[in-house]
């Protein structure tokens, strides 16, 4: 139980997160490469629409049995799973608690301290749930870090609530 982390508060829907099976979840993000790469705002369902279409496409051209290339690529996303550093996008989940209109603020609740941030800016944050291929089990089970990555360096830890406020 020490692994869930709850979103309450000014919501219509109390929210329970569990870090443990982000790994499987296609939003995470490989926080390696995260703050360095250019952020895009792209679409959520344009990057569906145009991951199927290329699925489609490959389909047409190679048929529906797998070549070896798409073996190769499936044992290489396994690889990466198993040591990579991931984290995962908060506002998928904010917006699915629905917080009400007059929603302000989320505190994010931590044994080091409560830190109180804008909801816009909070929208932002990132989750970062695994480390070489580890939960993060120290000071976890989550690091929450700024889109910008100007807190890379010194997460927020030891989180334990969400409260819309």
């Amino acid at each position: 139980m020490e692994n869930i982390i709850i979103i309450s508060g000014r919501v219509k829907y109390t929210i329970t997160l569990d870090p443990g099976v982000w790994i499987f979840d296609d939003r995470r993000v490989d926080l390696k490469t995260y703050f360095t790469s250019k952020q895009e705002n792209a679409n959520e369902l344009e990057e569906y629409t145009k991951a199927v279409s290329k699925h489609w496409d490959r389909e047409i051209v190679e048929g529906a049995v797998y070549p070896p290339t798409l073996k190769t690529e499936k044992k290489f996303e396994k690889e990466k799973v198993l040591t990579g550093t991931f984290g995962i996008p908060i506002k998928p989940f904010l917006t699915n608690a629905e917080p009400f209109h007059d929603a302000s603020s989320l505190i994010i609740k931590s044994s080091d301290g409560d830190v109180e941030l804008p909801i816009d800016k909070a929208n932002d944050l990132i989750l970062g749930f695994s480390n070489n291929g580890k939960p993060i089990t120290v000071d976890g089970p989550v690091y929450i870090y700024f889109r910008d990555g100007s807190n890379r360096q010194k997460p927020i830890k030891n989180v334990k609530q969400f409260i819309v406020k």
